[in-house]
């Protein structure tokens, strides 16, 4: 393993974390829409939620990658693979970072929503200054996981043509035939990724304000 090939290997990882970021900050904001409207009382907006992650949870990512890719032209839409990588990760990470927060929304105490309806706070104020925060702090572990996912499965979008760690490992394992090195190199470079990512979620963990009443 030579220095100009783990560069490049290097080079490729910035584009992993490119897709991995994007796709994640993407994916909670979707995540926070799809628990407002398992919980907004509407039996359509609930069921339709409730498909949506249903789906994208049920569904391996390869296939859903692959849907997107290839759905897409045929309704008149062409977007370049980053695009296409980024909207495919971020509706798969939405769909299980919104049932990671449902638990944290149904564990917010319900005096705290009491308390802030007789503040004056309409039902809409409520969820997004009051419930999501707390959610957010109490699934925080589990969402600091889901990125952590989220960066090994980025793996497979090289199906939509993005040159990402694992597709630059499999160019250069092919063109010089010296597959073990490589392929270890590349793992190395994921773990030291993910141990990063851990590491800063574990700090803004503990820099978080604790929860209400705790």
């Amino acid at each position: 393993m030579t220095w100009k090939l783990f560069s490049l290997l290097l080079e490729a990882s910035l584009m992993t974390i490119l897709v991995s970021a994007v796709s994640i900050l993407m994916g909670l904001v979707m995540a926070i829409v799809l628990s407002g409207l398992r919980m907004s009382g509407s039996r359509v907006a609930d069921a339709g939620a409730g498909v949506f992650i249903s789906f994208f949870r049920g569904v391996p990512l390869l296939v859903q990658l692959l849907l997107i890719f290839n759905l897409l032209p045929v309704i008149g839409i062409t977007l370049p693979s980053l695009a296409t990588a980024i909207i495919g990760l971020s509706l798969c990470t939405a769909a299980y970072q919104a049932e990671n927060l449902r638990g944290g929304f149904e564990g917010v105490a319900p005096g705290l929503i009491e308390s802030a309806e007789m503040a004056g706070f309409t039902r809409m104020q409520s969820f997004i200054y009051i419930r999501t925060p707390i959610a957010l702090r109490m699934t925080f572990p589990a969402l600091v996981n889901e990125a952590i996912l989220i960066l090994k499965a980025s793996s497979l979008v090289s199906v939509v043509g993005l040159i990402e760690l694992t597709k630059m490992a499999q160019n250069l394992s092919a063109s010089t035939y010296r597959p073990l090195p490589i392929f270890a190199a590349a793992g190395v470079i994921y773990l030291a990724i993910n141990l990063v990512v851990a590491a800063i979620g574990q700090r803004a963990e503990n820099a978080l304000p604790g929860l209400p009443g705790k």
